[in-house]
């Protein structure tokens, strides 16, 4: 054990069994929704039905063994360091838009999958070539972009929680007079304020769990009134998931790729963040060569895990920032813990049951959940920006960025009438990439922030905060 008076367990430090079990639980716990919960929408938006145990199964097994890829570091590949890898809700919008590009054409549940995980296997090399060369981006990617696509990212998930709290998406199509009914909103409303109640608790395990413990009031109440449909569970026949690579086919459409490629851009750079902070945490560098080898083979192993995670069924993986929190909490940063967190994944993956009985829980139970972490990422956003130099550039650049974003967020019929006007490929392409309002204002982000002369920022506004560099969030002052 460590003498170190914050960390109980240190980085190359190696708990007993027993303590390494119960603190990987712990990890399990804060992570475990964010794993499944992007396929949940992905599968309800898109009608996946009966697939959906199945994607919950290698989501779960999938983010086991790209955590403990990032924890045995085989090869130069991860950190090795406790950096639990799931499914990225950055990439719904663009998985979504794919999935319906495939869905367009006529495809069914196997070609909207075969069309997602083809474009996510081959966006995977760019997040892998990325690892190589993020030290020579950083006058692309700054804190003023990142921030600006986070938020937005975060403002246009809040939509999909608010419609799944009133019901859902299907329930708000094909039967809106039950939409937003008084059972549904109360549900919704019940888990978010059991979140609440549970994250002021003063006992710690009773905040790491609120999440969950808002889902399982939520989903009891609903059981009483009704609303819980078992039939998901019964009706899965096997007991073990298997993994089987390309299960549902390989395609592959530019249109779909280029948004899905951008936000692999994005995320190698978040993942950087999320790593940094990860390393304070657990009294490792944050700045020089160590720490660029640790960033490098984090995001590297990003990529590799996304590419996995293609090949076998699931969605693009990144690594979870919520788990530094546990870090924190626990005093426990040994790298060993990664491995059974791993396991234990991997073992609930295996069995598909688990997945139904998450695909029983109401849309209005999850958007409850939901609405509150889709909220968060955009807290996030807002939390980078706020360390930005809001100088009449940066001011500038932010106001173009958000007002394509949420632009198209806003007012999508502009982007489709020009699309169907060009007609086409092109036709497409226009729609896939600028009909996403987080593509929209990261690519104006990025342009912006390229064309847009510092030589501007001669008249600053007046401030009595002092100048405060552009690049300040602690990754990109180092790389």
């Amino acid at each position: 054990m460590s003498n170190d008076k914050e960390l109980i367990y240190k980085l190359d430090d190696n708990p007993s069994a027993r303590e390494s079990f119960f603190a990987a639980i712990q990890h399990v716990l804060a992570s475990f929704i964010g794993i499944i919960t992007p396929t949940l929408i992905i599968g309800g938006v898109l009608g996946l039905g009966s697939e959906i145990p199945y994607l919950i199964s290698m989501a779960l097994m999938v983010s086991g063994v790209g955590t403990i890829i990032q924890a045995k570091k085989p090869m130069g590949i991860g950190t090795g360091m406790i950096c639990v890898q799931g499914t990225s809700f950055a990439f719904l919008s663009s998985v979504l838009a794919a999935g319906f590009i495939a869905k367009a054409n006529g495809g069914g549940p196997d070609d909207i999958l075969a069309m997602i995980f083809g474009v996510c296997v081959l966006g995977a090399f760019i997040e892998i070539g990325l690892s190589q060369v993020l030290s020579k981006l950083k006058r692309i990617i700054t804190p003023l972009v990142t921030g600006t696509v986070i938020t937005i990212i975060g403002i246009s998930l809040i939509k999909v929680g608010f419609t799944d709290l009133a019901g859902g998406k299907w329930l708000m199509t094909n039967k809106p007079e039950f939409f937003a009914s008084f059972e549904n909103l109360f549900l919704g409303f019940i888990v978010m304020l059991t979140i609440i109640i549970a994250n002021k608790s003063p006992n710690q395990w009773v905040r790491l769990s609120s999440i969950i413990l808002g889902m399982l009031v939520g989903f009891v109440i609903a059981m009483f009134m009704g609303k819980v449909n078992f039939a998901s569970i019964t009706q899965v026949e096997s007991v073990i998931s298997i993994p089987i690579p390309f299960k549902y086919g390989f395609d592959f459409d530019i249109a779909a790729f280029i948004p899905i490629a951008l936000i692999y851009l994005i995320t190698a750079i978040e993942s950087s963040g999320d790593i940094t902070a990860n390393c304070m945490i657990s009294k490792q560098d944050i700045k020089g060569k160590s720490y660029l080898e640790r960033i490098k083979g984090g995001v590297l192993a990003d990529g590799v895990n996304s590419l996995i995670a293609g090949v076998f069924n699931t969605f693009p993986n990144t690594t979870f920032s919520q788990n530094n929190g546990v870090i924190q909490l626990t005093g426990i940063a040994s790298r060993f813990i990664g491995v059974w967190i791993g396991a234990i994944l991997i073992i609930l993956g295996l069995f598909p049951h688990i997945g139904a009985a998450f695909r029983a829980i109401p849309n209005s139970v999850l958007g409850g959940a939901t609405i509150i972490m889709f909220a968060t990422v955009a807290i996030a956003g807002i939390k980078i920006l706020s360390q930005v130099n809001l100088n009449r550039r940066n001011m500038l650049i932010l106001a173009i960025s958000f007002g394509m974003g949420l632009g198209v967020l806003l007012v999508p019929e502009i982007v489709n009438t020009v699309a169907a006007n060009v007609g086409g490929d092109l036709g497409k392409i226009i729609k896939s990439v600028f009909g996403s309002s987080i593509t929209a204002g990261g690519i104006t982000a990025i342009l912006a922030s390229l064309f847009i002369s510092k030589a501007e920022d001669v008249q600053e506004l007046p401030s009595e905060e002092p100048i405060k560099q552009d690049f300040a969030t602690p990754a990109s002052a180092a790389i």
